[in-house]
Formats: structure tokens, C-alpha cells, sequence
């Protein structure tokens, strides 16, 4: 049994290995999207815009990183993570143009 969703879970290794894929992997690509983000979209000089964002995108990792082990399934973890980094991802893409 699962002690957090009190469901029975196949391994639990399993559980800690897709959330600590997240926090790695996860939160770099949501890291990555906000640094590309923010600098298509600040209203400053190029180099400061990507500054910013690398900047910011270090704080967005480590809640990323917090975000992968709270007490919610690996499947939330993810869909916390892909979600806006897709957004992000999207906007910059849109916006940078």
C-alpha cells in the first residue's frame, strides 16, 4: 500500500525514480522554458533579458525540484511540470516573433 494515496502501488522504487526523473530532467525542461520565456518577452536589452531569465530559471528548478516530492502521485508531479513547461515553451515561441 501506498501510505500517501493509500492505493497499492506495483514498487515504490518506482514511485521515487519518476519523481526524482521529474525533479532532474522535469525541472530543467520547466527551467529551460522560462529562460527562453522571459527573454523573448522582457522589455530590456537582449543580453539583460537573458539574464533575467537564466536568473529566475534556477529558483523555478528548485521548486521544481520541491514540487517532485510533495505528497501528491508522480502522475500530478508530471503534469505540474509538463503543463506550464509546455505553456512557457508555447508563449515563447508565439511572443519571441
Amino acid at each position: 500500500m501506498n501510505p500517501i494515496s493509500n492505493a497499492p502501488s506495483a514498487h515504490p522504487g518506482l514511485s521515487v525514480l519518476s519523481r526524482l526523473l521529474a525533479a532532474v530532467f522535469g525541472g530543467y525542461l520547466l527551467a529551460s522554458a522560462l529562460a527562453v520565456f522571459l527573454a523573448a518577452v522582457l522589455p530590456a536589452a537582449r543580453a539583460e533579458a537573458v539574464l533575467a531569465g537564466m536568473q529566475w530559471s534556477f529558483a523555478l528548478h528548485a521548486l521544481a525540484a520541491v514540487w517532485a516530492f510533495s505528497p501528491v502521485s508522480p502522475g500530478k508531479v508530471w503534469l505540474g511540470i509538463a503543463l506550464p513547461s509546455a505553456l512557457l515553451a508555447t508563449g515563447a515561441l508565439v511572443l519571441g516573433r
